[in-house]
């Protein structure tokens, strides 16, 4: 899952992101609202943690602006200022959820991996696809039984095709899913991804809609 963290704080925001990418999340960093703004207008993300407290304006002011624009993308604040008033104007102006700092990084991944759920409008924690499953929370995934070892871009990649798996993924879509709106993503990258995963789950599992993008065959073994 490709997330946005907000957060001028250096030191933190370092360690966000490094804790995040442990439990699976592709996290990228913006120190500013105008640096937000920026990340928005390049790519595509899954949840935004935002510090309410940034050098050049207020979080809650940003997430107001994004609400009014129609960014229905979910929310979570992260920020000292913690008393019930703080946190019920926080709600109200369009936050999915609340942290106060400090926090612990296990609940932060899990409100990550709820808020998600919502979105997708899916409840059950784990995802499945005919003998495939995919359990976010531990990062592991299963052909029936059996355990399979993926690289994280691999793991991101399958979660992409599991959230939708009757959907054709853009090839677009995809590349912004497995690599930051900093990155340099070479022409071939996401073909060698598509090909190492096939290798792990089945030459059929994955279906090329040239042109178009990738799709979960029906009949993934």
């Amino acid at each position: 899952m490709r997330i946005l963290i907000v957060e001028d704080d250096e030191t933190l925001a370092d360690g966000l992101c490094a804790g995040l990418q442990l439990h699976g999340f592709m996290p990228e960093l913006a120190g500013t609202c105008d640096d937000a703004a920026l990340a928005f207008r390049n790519g595509d993300f899954a949840a935004v943690v935002l510090d309410l407290m940034l050098p050049d304006g207020s979080g809650l002011d940003l997430l107001r602006r994004w609400r009014k624009a129609g960014l229905h993308i979910p929310v979570i604040l992260l920020t000292a200022l913690d008393s019930v008033a703080d946190r019920i104007a926080g709600l109200d102006r369009g936050a999915d959820d609340y942290l106060g700092k400090p926090f612990d990084l296990d609940e932060l991944a899990a409100r990550l991996r709820a808020i998600a759920r919502r979105q997708e409008g899916r409840a059950a924690p784990v995802l499945r696809h005919h003998a495939l499953t995919l359990d976010p929370a531990r990062q592991t995934a299963f052909v029936g039984d059996q355990p399979i070892a993926l690289s994280r871009r691999e793991y991101t990649l399958l979660f992409a095709l599991m959230e939708r798996p009757g959907a054709i993924m853009a090839r677009t879509t995809l590349e912004d899913r497995l690599y930051g709106w900093q990155e340099g993503v070479e022409s071939n990258a996401l073909e060698v991804h598509v090909h190492k995963l096939r290798a792990k789950l089945g030459a059929g599992a994955i279906r090329t809609v040239r042109g178009v993008g990738y799709q979960l065959a029906e009949d993934v073994p």
